[in-house]
């Protein structure tokens, strides 16, 4: 594969939007900046004062706004928009983020609980020529398949919806820079591992036919070359495997160094065959800042958590990540 040249940045900000998980009471941390404990104020009838707080909304789905900066010049993505209508643009309100900052918006891949808050951003956009960077085949009707049950179907985004609400849609299976230069969406990723088996129970109408789909093929992450330290790779979910993608961004990159690993890393459910290979892969490539969230699952995340005590941080709502360039001779 031909390597592509990945601009240095001097800072990248990352700002979940949605996650599965929400915790008030976490304490900033050097990277992890947390919202107040008790924010701006909403009408309560049941509140003494009239007024109760207005607190960020957790759903199983995923959402993170992304801002590099780069020579005193900023740039802001969103990248993926959660499950519920107005689950996204209702926290990134709460978070008091102007959207028309936006730039661009990134999908994952199609699954609804990356790609239903489209809804709300459309809503809260307004009539913008924003382009919407996503896989063809994020467009496939899919459904699970269970020994001894019905099939269960998946929501599927409708293109039509989102061409109405004026998205300019960018369909690449090959690797695309955004911000000039300075943000890699990986395509397709190579599949290398031989532990991380995607969605085995998964299905997509192809041709008419349901057809095994359990590779997921348009999953796809976002890549920033942090300047001094490495990369800062970010997952919707991490169907192709969180080594297989950090394989693969090393591989299209040509930067072997991987400074942070952020987003769902698909372990939720998985058995240890899965897990263990997982982490210890993980473990050779030295991440120094973890932040898995979403579907990761609760075993996956301990164990991470135990392997890579200094490099884990707990994900939350509403939680802004700073990470900078490295300083000159350090």
């Amino acid at each position: 594969m031909q390597q592509i040249a990945l601009e240095p940045v001097d800072a990248i900000r990352v700002t979940t939007v949605v996650d599965n998980v929400t915790d008030a009471l976490l304490a900033s941390t050097e990277l992890a900046a947390r919202p107040p404990l008790i924010g701006p104020a909403v009408a309560n009838r049941f509140a003494e004062a009239g007024e109760s707080p207005d607190m960020f909304r957790a759903e199983h789905g995923f959402s993170v706004l992304v801002t590099v900066e780069r020579a005193g010049v900023r740039h802001t993505i969103l990248f993926d928009t959660g499950v519920s209508e107005d689950g996204a643009a209702e926290n990134l309100r709460r978070l008091s983020v102007d959207l028309r900052d936006i730039e661009a918006v990134v999908f994952s891949h199609g699954h609804f609980d990356h790609t239903m808050g489209m809804a709300g951003i459309a809503g809260a956009l307004g009539a913008r020529n924003v382009p919407l960077y996503l896989h063809p085949d994020a467009w496939n009707e899919r459904r699970l398949t269970f020994e001894g049950r019905d099939p269960v179907s998946l929501p599927t985004p409708s293109r039509s919806a989102i061409l109405g609400a004026g998205f300019e849609l960018i369909e690449e299976r090959r690797p695309s820079f955004l911000l000039d230069g300075a943000l890699l969406v990986t395509g397709e990723v190579d599949r290398t591992t031989d532990f991380e088996r995607g969605m085995p129970n998964q299905q997509a109408l192809i041709d008419g036919e349901w057809t095994p789909d359990p590779l997921v093929s348009d999953d796809q992450a976002i890549v920033v070359n942090l300047r001094g330290r490495g990369l800062v790779v970010i997952t919707g979910c991490g169907h192709a495997g969180m080594v297989n993608i950090l394989r693969h961004a090393r591989r299209v990159t040509g930067i072997d160094e991987v400074y942070a690993a952020m987003g769902g890393f698909h372990l939720s459910g998985a058995n240890d065959d899965v897990i263990g290979p997982t982490v210890a892969e993980l473990a050779t490539l030295s991440p120094q800042v973890i932040v898995p969230a979403h579907c990761t699952g609760w075993p996956a995340t301990h164990l991470i958590a135990a392997t890579f005590p200094d490099a884990f941080v707990q994900n939350s709502v509403g939680t802004r990540f700073d990470l900078v360039a490295a300083e000159e001779g350090a």
